[in-house]
């Protein structure tokens, strides 16, 4: 009975040390490609969207009266409008496609910690979190994203 208790024990010992090795591999892993690299996005290689169907629906209620509703949501394509907008100013990042890689929900789950956020894309430039694509194209707009870039 001890040596079971023993062995359960060293189990659960290992498991947290392994979730632990692992959560400081991702970590590291993230510090090392936002400090290593110029421009560095985190992403998912198929693009996340969001698409709503678009209905229209007409009919007649009981008085005769026409009944329309429609409902509509465009796409939007978050990474691939994050790497376009490198592509335009002919800047190649570093792009770590979370979905491709084993360990990409803890890496998203390290950058929940240090940014504050879990969704992709993530766009770091020269080190500074420059933020999702909504943000990265609003960097760009005002100026901001070039002077993030000429920064060595």
């Amino acid at each position: 009975m001890a040596l079971v208790l023993v062995l359960v024990l060293l189990m659960v010992c290992c498991g947290s040390a392994r979730e632990a090795l692992a959560s400081n591999s991702a970590s590291a892993f993230v510090q090392n490609v936002v400090y290593s690299n110029k421009i560095a996005i985190f992403s998912k290689s198929y693009c996340p969207i969001r698409v709503s169907d678009v209905s229209i629906n007409a009919y007649l209620s009981d008085r005769s009266s026409p009944v329309i509703s429609i409902s509509s949501l465009a796409f939007v394509v978050y990474s691939t409008r994050a790497k376009h907008i490198f592509a335009e100013l002919n800047e190649k990042p570093f792009v770590v496609e979370l979905d491709l890689k084993d360990d990409g929900s803890q890496i998203q789950n390290v950058l929940l910690e240090l940014v504050g956020k879990s969704t992709v894309p993530q766009v770091f430039v020269n080190g500074r979190h420059v933020g999702g694509s909504d943000d990265t194209r609003i960097a760009l707009l005002s100026g901001q994203l070039q002077k993030l870039l000429d920064k060595i």
